[in-house]
């Protein structure tokens, strides 16, 4: 599977655009950003914490 070229990601936009409208994409935007940062950050501390296991043993 390839990657999404400029005409899907310029479809997928115009499809929110309909769906949420203007006023409300910041936020949504907004919101996934945060969720994405939560998720990073839940990995980074999972990994620290298995290598701090794995060295223990």
């Amino acid at each position: 599977m390839g990657s999404i070229g400029t005409g899907e990601l310029i479809l997928v936009l115009v499809i929110l655009l309909v769906l949420f409208g203007g006023a409300k994409l910041p936020s949504l935007a907004r919101s996934i950003g945060k969720a994405q940062k939560e998720f990073k950050e839940g990995q980074r501390e999972e990994l620290e914490s298995s290598e701090d296991e794995s060295e223990a043993k």
